[in-house]
């Protein structure tokens, strides 16, 4: 459509996860107009990612050094460790302010259509740490689509063997959700894990 840097911007923010073309053709307009300070911010705050930020050793999570905050928290327990995909799940849980155990990120979920297999997760690195004996219970908290279920289903069958206790994650309806708009997958499972009260 555009020529030269202009469009190589456009093709360069489309490639970003969740940006269509009419997303990156506005964002690099705004770029194109916002005043030179805050661009190179925005540069030098890309390049800076790029050189500091790193994996856990520990769980894979993002982080500055060796170990990410979570890992180096004294206050937190060894003994409860929350398997989840990607380090915005960690996010996730962690604003919830109800989780006080450690975690480990996968990198992603099992999905053989796009060639991810157990080999292509941190699965390994997984069992290694539970082959500590020190976790007590193992919360599976993968995504409750078919990747992140298979995904659940293979930890499962790994785990049984080391006597460890493995939870998965409730699903069901969300709050402030009406029954009617509810699909019969989810219904479903919210009878499934309803509780007394």
């Amino acid at each position: 459509m555009y020529e030269g840097a202009i469009q190589d911007l456009i093709d360069e923010l489309g490639r970003l996860p969740g940006v269509g073309p009419k997303s990156a053709q506005r964002i690099a307009f705004h770029v194109l107009s916002a005043d030179p300070a805050d661009v190179n911010r925005l540069a030098g705050a890309l390049r800076k990612v790029k050189e500091l930020v790193r994996f856990c050793t520990t769980c894979y999570n993002v982080a500055e050094s060796d170990q990410c905050r979570i890992c180096r928290d004294p206050r937190r327990t060894d003994e409860v460790l929350c398997v989840v995909e990607e380090p915005k799940d960690v996010v996730a849980i962690e604003r919830t302010g109800e989780f006080r155990g450690r975690y480990h990120v996968l990198g992603g979920a099992i999905n053989p259509l796009e060639g991810i297999g157990p080999d292509n997760l941190r699965i390994r690195e997984l069992m290694t740490r539970l082959s500590a004996g020190t976790v007590r219970e193992l919360i599976l908290a993968t995504d409750p689509n078919t990747e992140g279920e298979a995904t659940a289903t293979y930890l499962a069958l790994m785990v049984k063997p080391m006597g460890i206790s493995v939870t998965r994650l409730a699903s069901g309806l969300p709050v402030g959700g009406d029954l009617e708009y509810a699909d019969e997958i989810t219904l479903g499972r919210a009878f499934e894990g309803r509780r007394a009260v």
